[in-house]
């Protein structure tokens, strides 16, 4: 079995990876070209999506991702499974959605404005995550963990999925998409954690902006996508929204003439919650894939195996 290990691995990496399938022949080449990927039977990583195609002898692909758009509409070949790293990152982009809320509601992006300006300056009241009413659409690992923080820190949690009526007990409520329209307009905090489906593609416009609660704070760490960037734009320059926190945008990167640049409510951070900027993230990747690996090899489930139609894991 050829194992291509696209992504980028350390020395402790290589041995977890190695100790979890000790007859396989590894391949580390983060730059591997098509012809690499074309030879192995196992891929971790995120190859081109272009560079995979249905006739390579590709068995089975472990994206260091939770997201795996690129790979869905069949360009794996028929009988490849697609694995992503669910798991990974609920750590380090919860923390991240709690830090950024945290700085709008407190008035610590515009706080910072004044100080460059040298001024002493007292900007008004700021507003609570205890209390307050929190939408998470998705409750994944990264849903899941920012759900589980925003509840302890006191806010009301509505937890919004796709299907299923299994209320995790880290929300106080759970309903599904259909009634999201009916639920937004009670929410504080919208906070975006879902893939980048065609379900989702353009699923926060301006209509649906509109229903949102006047005041509320809109947080995406899941596909630029989903949100309509000038639409963003315009409620948060009209005072519809209080604030908006967006570590993906569409396009991305966002172009630098794009006005939500200058939006004075806006926290902009160039998709850089998740990856390996949090080491511990990189390790948790690292062993889902040598987890994953073992079980590939002893031909048991495989973790997170994807449903390539929908873009989300099969549970």
């Amino acid at each position: 079995m050829k194992v291509l290990v696209i992504v980028e691995t350390q020395e402790k990496h290589r041995a977890w990876l190695e100790a979890a399938a000790p007859d396989a022949e590894f391949i580390y080449k983060p730059d591997a070209t098509r012809e690499d990927i074309a030879a192995a039977d196992v891929i971790f990583g995120n190859p081109s999506p272009s560079d995979v195609k249905p006739t390579d002898k590709l068995r089975w692909i472990q994206t260091q991702s939770a997201g795996v758009d690129g790979y869905l509409g069949g360009c794996l070949p028929k009988d490849a499974v697609l694995t992503n790293a669910t798991g990974a990152y609920g750590l380090a982009i919860s923390e991240y959605m709690l830090a950024v809320w945290m700085e709008l509601i407190k008035r610590l992006h515009t706080y910072r404005d004044v100080q460059r300006k040298n001024l002493w300056t007292d900007l008004g009241p700021v507003t609570s995550v205890w209390n307050s009413t929190v939408l998470v659409l998705g409750l994944g690992d990264i849903g899941g963990e920012f759900a589980k923080r925003a509840k302890a820190l006191g806010a009301r949690v509505i937890g919004v999925r796709r299907k299923g009526t299994d209320k995790p007990d880290y929300v106080d409520e759970l309903i599904l998409t259909e009634k999201l329209d009916e639920y937004l307009p009670t929410a504080d905090c919208v906070a975006i954690t879902l893939p980048g489906t065609k379900e989702t593609k353009g699923m926060f416009g301006a209509e649906r902006l509109s229903k949102m609660k006047d005041g509320a704070v809109l947080l995406n760490v899941g596909r630029g996508m989903i949100v309509d960037s000038d639409a963003l734009y315009d409620a948060l320059e009209s005072g519809k929204l209080s604030g908006a926190a967006v570590d993906v945008t569409d396009p991305e990167p966002l172009p630098a003439k794009h006005p939500l640049w200058q939006q004075e409510n806006a926290v902009i951070t160039p998709h850089v919650s998740g990856g390996f900027h949090l080491p511990e993230t990189h390790d948790r990747i690292i062993r889902i894939m040598a987890e994953n690996l073992s079980a590939f090899r002893k031909g048991e489930p495989l973790r997170n195996v994807v449903d390539c139609e929908t873009g989300y894991r099969k549970l």
